[in-house]
């Protein structure tokens, strides 16, 4: 049985099988940790092992006010078992109960499964990112977004018709 509980300090030691494109100093997770713990969530097995987590915050303002999914590793294992989908929905929660107006997230484009889910789960693609991974300039990301209850107009899902670059990114 999977367990969904907060991300703690501990865990920056135990999940290397997760993080296998993006990993990230300690002191990064740290100031996620400090700041946002509400956005900071596990999905572990029986056997303590994290199968998956969710990394995220609230920023923004006004009606630019908005849940971020920063990162969603699945540990290969685990995959197609519904965990990055079941942590999605608790973070959409969570912004929910921060009344903010969406959920924002970026994908590399050549990450067609993961657009894929998201797609499923209601995420649009609101504009194109150019140059936006760093170490290849030819890797563009999409900026994907979830309008949330407060947005009755679905005003922030209304789509770009052109590409950004990483500093026009707000």
């Amino acid at each position: 049985m999977t367990t969904l509980r907060p991300f703690t300090c501990n865990d920056m030691f135990k999940f290397n099988n997760v993080n296998l494109t993006e990993t990230y100093g300690l002191s990064f997770y740290m100031q996620y940790l400090v700041h946002w713990p509400e956005y900071f969530q596990v999905a572990e097995s029986p056997n303590g092992e994290i199968m998956d987590y969710i990394m995220g915050k609230a920023e923004g303002h006004g009606e630019s006010w908005h849940g971020y999914v920063t990162a969603l590793p699945v540990s290969p294992e685990y995959r197609r078992l519904g965990l990055a989908a079941t942590l999605m929905a608790w973070l959409e929660d969570v912004s929910e109960k921060k009344r903010a107006y969406f959920v924002d997230l970026f994908a590399r484009v050549s990450n067609k499964v993961a657009i894929n889910m998201y797609k499923t789960l209601g995420y649009i693609v609101y504009r194109t990112v150019l140059e936006y991974c760093s170490g290849d300039p030819d890797e563009c990301a999409v900026d994907m977004r979830k309008a949330l209850s407060r947005d009755v107009k679905k005003n922030s899902t209304i789509s770009l018709t052109h590409p950004v670059r990483p500093d026009e990114v707000d």
